[in-house]
């Protein structure tokens, strides 16, 4: 029988379905203006009951609503009836009218079906995508926050790490690389006194060029600048280029003036809560969708580059080209040949043979030399048999002193490179930079105070990525209680609406289909 069978009706057609049948009147939006207004008056007044105040918040007030506000004012209001029965409260009267022109027509009906499609395809969905949205921004917060961390994290690193190359603690850097500028002439020195042990490598590399020559060891003239070294010490470039002692050296007294602000150590933000960011804090309140923004706070380039110090007005040291350094004292890059006829060191012929850059750029030669010679000679005597067979009948012939034991010949490799790493290092080129123009220190405790600064500023935005991510998780559970509130009262109206329209069909099962139930 049809009486048994259900009434299935779409939830998105369901206001359509009323109007066809003629439930509803055609121009019930009209209608439903002055009940609107009505019940925005009714509101005004109501009494301070929970029950009462917890129905009007936070929700649209609909038809089944003021039935409930009806029932709730008759408990609160029952001592305004008169001797006959009636009440005469007018907060009853006004709710009473109110329902009466829901009724006519049946405009709550059409009304009704209209707020559940409206719940289910905007209201819900919105706030759906608003939890995504806060979801999302935390995922890219917390990234962030991790990016942020480890990259003040690797630039406190790399600061920590240039100061031991250059045998600072970094506390007060300026002061700090001025005594290592001092103590300059004393390394100089040791390194002096370290290149003495090659006096056995440079006679054998003197001994196998002469063989080879077939020349007198004395007319050899290789190495001038290591033999020189081993003969005399770390003499004055006047001394190398005369041949004979000053009677005076006029030291030139370089000036490292540290002004009040330098000599303070390299202060750290101490609230980097109070660093102008700009339009960074404006930035970081983009959308989980447009996290691009996010990524764009702070260029990683911009990060990176404080790792480095540009070289590139500074050659290799051991490459033998002459390097011409700007500061505060101008050092020619060749040594004069004039002779003079006073025996008073000035100038550059009063620095020493290490102290002046193109003889310090002959010594590294000389020693990447001799090191390349040795490091040929031990894979030759170490292989126990050379590819060429005429090499190796020549080197037969030659004289006891050039058949050395390799373990020899590796020991002599092993002091050369390591007087070589010594004059090569990184801490020794800043030495020699500074050393050279003073103006240098200025750039280097420059990039140095960036690291530091980078690091804070990056510090900060990790922070601040953590107050977003915290920010966008209490948005998060502002919305999941709207959610669920929005949910209830849709799935309590769907099922106000089916019990309306069955009670017009002698109490058939009505069914309203579609996304409702999914909600």
């Amino acid at each position: 029988m049809d009486e048994d069978l259900p009434i299935d009706i779409h939830y998105n057609k369901l206001l359509d379905w009323l109007l066809s049948r003629r439930h509803c009147n055609q121009n019930w939006q009209q209608m439903v203006l002055s009940v609107r207004e009505k019940i925005n008056n009714a509101i005004q007044d109501m009494p301070a009951v929970d029950e009462v105040a917890k129905l009007l918040h936070g929700s649209y007030i609909n038809y089944f609503h003021c039935q409930e506000i009806m029932r709730l004012l008759r408990l609160t209001e029952d001592s305004s009836r008169n001797i006959f029965g009636r009440y005469s409260s007018q907060r009853l009267k006004d709710w009473t009218d109110i329902i009466k022109l829901y009724e006519k027509d049946d405009i709550y009906l059409a009304e009704a079906a209209q707020l559940l499609a409206r719940n289910v395809n905007f209201e819900i969905p919105t706030v759906k995508r608003q939890i995504a949205k806060c979801l999302q921004a935390q995922q890219d917060y917390a990234r962030k926050e991790v990016e942020y961390a480890k990259a003040s994290s690797d630039l406190n690193e790399n600061y920590l790490t240039s100061c031991r190359q250059m045998g600072i603690e970094g506390k007060k850097i300026k002061c700090e690389l001025m005594q290592l500028v001092k103590d300059l002439p004393a390394t100089y020195n040791n390194i002096a006194n370290d290149i003495l042990s090659l006096q056995s490598a440079v006679n054998y590399y003197r001994s196998f060029v002469a063989f080879v020559l077939s020349r007198d060891n004395t007319d050899i003239d290789c190495l001038p600048m290591l033999h020189c070294i081993i003969a005399n010490g770390n003499v004055t470039v006047y001394e190398w280029r005369t041949g004979r002692k000053p009677s005076h050296v006029e030291n030139t007294l370089l000036d490292f003036a540290v002004s009040e602000g330098d000599d303070e150590s390299a202060d750290r933000t101490e609230n980097a809560d109070e660093i102008d960011w700009g339009d960074i804090g404006d930035s970081c309140n983009a959308a989980a969708g447009d996290a691009d923004n996010i990524v764009n706070i702070v260029d990683e380039t911009e990060l990176s580059s404080a790792n480095e110090i540009d070289w590139s007005a500074v050659d290799d040291l051991g490459s033998g080209i002459e390097l011409e350094v700007t500061g505060d004292i101008n050092y020619h890059p060749e040594i004069s040949t004039e002779s003079t006829d006073s025996d008073v060191a000035r100038g550059v012929d009063a620095l020493t043979v290490l102290d002046n850059m193109p003889t310090r750029n002959d010594i590294v030669n000389e020693l990447m030399e001799l090191e390349s010679f040795l490091e040929q000679r031990l894979a030759e005597t170490s292989s126990g048999a050379s590819d060429d067979v005429l090499a190796a009948v020549i080197i037969q012939m030659a004289p006891t002193s050039i058949h050395v034991d390799p373990s020899a010949i590796s020991d002599m490799l092993t002091r050369v490179s390591s007087i070589l790493g010594q004059l090569t290092s990184h801490r020794m080129r800043d030495l020699m930079l500074i050393r050279s123009s003073p103006r240098y220190v200025d750039r280097l405790v420059g990039n140095l105070r960036k690291m530091l600064s980078d690091a804070d500023k990056s510090l900060s935005l990790s922070r601040l990525m953590a107050t977003r991510r915290d920010e966008s998780l209490a948005e998060q559970h502002q919305l999941e209680p709207q959610l669920d509130l929005l949910r209830l009262n849709t799935k309590q109206l769907q099922r106000q609406i089916e019990g309306e329209i069955s009670k017009r069909y002698k109490n058939r099962r009505v069914n309203i289909m579609g996304e409702i139930n999914t909600i």
